[in-house]
């Protein structure tokens, strides 16, 4: 059968590029994907000495339906016997709705939902064949919660998270397991990193580094979860949100939304 490879979208930076060490780590092959000019030449040289796994790399924009079939392409021109796919490439929100432009909004959706969707389809194929295999679609909190300023953003992670279970009821009978992380904030950027500090007590501490985060989905995966909330604190606040009455929760989320809106 040969070399089983793990492959990543969005692997450059932040929680993609946290996952593509934690898989180095475990020895496990790569092919990383994320877009161009975003330092993934680099990363791999990395991977590549420090870790003595073969690691191949492809630059692409999700946000162009073309690069789906370019990564299909790439995976079967190079005879990649995939083991895991892993569905990290996301847009976060940038404002209000009415602030927020056509092409933008449609943007967030190509590579929150389309991306995903495709490409799972794509090489759904491959994993069958190198089974037992797993999918592992990174989503958010923010799909369970309504969220001024996450509106779209939301409701594509919403939307991951219902086809992620769908899907992993589908691809049961194939041996193929489908897993869904739901993680708060993270401290991905130095900008987040800032944010996540000046923020209330709670949602301070629900924040998690990526590192963190990457073991905990990547062990998810591997024993085969189908939703992981990471954090305690997160996991509390999912258990809050269905008790507490609305009208507290707005006001959370508004006094939250205010501090954000002091740093803009």
């Amino acid at each position: 059968m040969g070399k089983y490879y793990v492959l990543i979208t969005g692997a450059s930076k932040g929680f993609g590029r946290a996952m593509a060490l934690e898989f180095a780590k475990r020895d496990m092959n790569l092919v990383l994907v994320a877009l161009p000019d975003s330092g993934l030449k680099e990363l791999s040289a990395f991977i590549k000495t420090n870790f003595n796994v073969e690691v191949f790399y492809l630059e692409n924009d999700l946000s162009i339906k073309d690069s789906y079939y370019a990564i299909a392409e790439f995976v079967q021109i190079k005879n990649i016997n995939l083991k895991y796919l892993v569905n990290n490439a996301g847009i976060l929100s940038r404002g209000y709705f009415e602030e927020l432009n056509d092409q933008f909004i449609l943007k967030q959706i190509e590579v929150n939902v389309t991306a995903p969707t495709i490409i799972i389809s794509l090489l759904l194929k491959n994993l069958k064949y190198n089974a037992p295999a797993g999918i592992l679609n990174i989503s958010s909190m923010a799909g369970f919660f309504a969220l001024p300023k996450k509106q779209v953003y939301g409701a594509t992670k919403a939307y991951l998270t219902s086809f992620s279970k769908s899907l992993g009821k589908e691809l049961k009978k194939d041996n193929i397991s489908v897993t869904t992380i739901c993680p708060g904030g993270l401290n991905t950027t130095s900008r987040l990193c800032y944010q996540n500090r000046i923020v209330g007590w709670l949602t301070r501490e629900s924040v998690l580094n990526p590192e963190d985060a990457a073991k905990i989905a990547i062990n998810a995966m591997l024993t085969k979860q189908r939703i992981t909330v990471p954090g305690f604190v997160n996991k509390c606040l999912m258990v809050l949100d269905k008790l507490l009455p609305e009208f507290i929760k707005d006001y959370l989320t508004n006094r939250e939304l205010n501090k954000f809106q002091a740093i803009q």
